[in-house]
């Protein structure tokens, strides 16, 4: 499997504020943008799989609106995690 627990515990760790931090919009970003990143490099091999590219639509979609939600709230916490991550504006 391509995200084990310990990957996720890694990832909310890094960019939540601990690794029992699951909730706060940061780390829910960087677990999307592991995910869509992965489901990205499966779609360049196998391009007719229209289910995996509906769920990484809808994927992009939720990142999507939380980055709306942090830039709304506290726009230095987005700037930061954009930068961290390397996502497009």
């Amino acid at each position: 499997m391509y995200l084990t627990s310990e990957k996720k515990v890694e990832i909310f760790a890094q960019y939540g504020k601990d690794a029992k931090n699951t909730g706060s919009a940061e780390s829910q970003i960087a677990l999307f943008t592991f995910r869509i990143n992965h489901l990205t490099e499966h779609l360049k091999a196998n391009r007719k799989d229209f289910g995996t590219e509906r769920a990484l639509t809808a994927l992009v979609g939720k990142r999507r609106r939380l980055l709306d939600y942090l830039k709304a709230t506290n726009i230095e916490r987005y700037r930061a995690i954009i930068k961290d991550l390397g996502i497009r504006k």
